[in-house]
Parts: structure tokens; C-alpha cells; sequence
């Protein structure tokens, strides 16, 4: 596939690891050959990287696989996903999914993501809801307009909310930021 077709979302292959595009930009200068930047997350590392190539150079697609997984526990080391359909248990290394660990609870729907046989992780839902477990009481008075306290849910995670938030009501987290979101209904 040439690298003008790379768009947000697109995977494919480079100096043998898989890359999954988040932004792309095209930029051409006078009379030389245009060339494309893309910022790109490895999703074997997990590292966020930019790379500039030659407008018109080619990259081989990856075809990723995603399945539909129930996350069951963690036990430290690993996090055990299972196949709803097969019931086939999964092991995945803990330190690879250190960012979604901390809004996932056990029996959480997830995405695994595999390619040619090797699992490169899970993609959680970008608004999880999560019980507050720990908050600040509201002060009387302290009524400026946006105020906030800080809380804890139940993973573990500690976000800032609106005062009018208690001890376990349920929140919605947004996943890629890690902040609050809104109330869960």
C-alpha cells in the first residue's frame, strides 16, 4: 500500500513492527517529491513515534484481528482473558496493559488484538463506568463555578470530579485521558 493512503486507524508494517497511524500530514515544498508524516503508536512496544517517509513509498498493510473477550482477572503478572464463544483462556503479560488496567474490573467486554498469532494487546471501550470508592467531603461554600475534588474508583484510579459527586455513585471515565466523563445513569 503506498503511504498516501495511511490514514488515522490504518495499520501496516515497517522495519519489521506493526504500527497502527493516529495522525497523518502530507507536505510537499516547490519543485521536491511531497512527503508524508505520520504519527504512529507500535503496538508491540506500545511506543508513540513519528515517521517521515517519500510520498508515493509503499508499506505492506497489517491485517490485525481483533476478538471479543471477557476480561476475567489479573494476577499480577498476567491478565486472563477468555473467548466467549470458545471459552479458550488467554494470558497477556500485565506490564503490557499497564494504561488500560486502570479503568477495566473483572468480567469488562474487550477487543484482544492479534496479528499472524501474536497478541498485541486489548482495546478497552472509550467511556468505561466505574464506581467512586473514595471523595473528598464538599466543603459548604466552596461553590466557585467548575469546582472540583478529587476521588477514587474502584480500579484504583484517582480523578478529579464536581463536588456533587459521592462515595459510590457510579461515574463514567473517559479512557483516553482518564478523566471524568459525566454520571452514569
Amino acid at each position: 500500500m503506498s503511504v498516501n493512503d495511511l490514514r488515522a486507524g490504518s495499520t501496516f508494517l515497517y522495519d519489521g513492527n506493526i504500527f497502527v497511524v493516529l495522525e497523518n500530514s502530507f507536505s510537499k515544498t516547490g519543485r521536491q517529491q511531497g512527503k508524508v508524516t505520520v504519527k504512529v503508536k507500535n503496538l508491540r512496544t506500545g511506543a508513540r513515534v513519528e515517521i517521515t517517509f517519500t510520498g508515493g513509498e509503499k508499506v505492506d498493510k497489517a491485517l490485525i484481528e481483533k476478538k471479543d473477550m471477557q476480561f476475567l482477572y489479573n494476577d499480577g503478572v498476567n491478565c486472563v482473558l477468555m473467548n466467549t464463544e470458545t471459552y479458550e483462556q488467554v494470558e497477556i503479560a500485565s506490564s503490557k496493559l499497564e494504561w488500560e488496567l486502570k479503568f477495566i474490573t473483572d468480567g469488562i467486554m474487550v477487543k484482544m488484538t492479534e496479528y499472524d498469532g501474536e497478541i498485541l494487546g486489548i482495546t478497552i471501550p472509550e467511556k468505561i463506568e466505574l464506581t467512586i470508592v473514595e471523595a473528598e467531603p464538599a466543603v459548604k461554600g466552596d461553590t466557585t463555578s467548575g469546582a472540583q475534588k478529587k476521588a477514587k474508583v474502584e480500579t484504583g484510579l484517582e480523578i478529579t470530579v464536581p463536588l456533587f459527586i459521592k462515595e459510590g455513585e457510579k461515574v463514567l471515565i473517559n479512557t483516553t485521558d482518564g478523566k471524568y466523563a459525566g454520571r452514569a445513569n
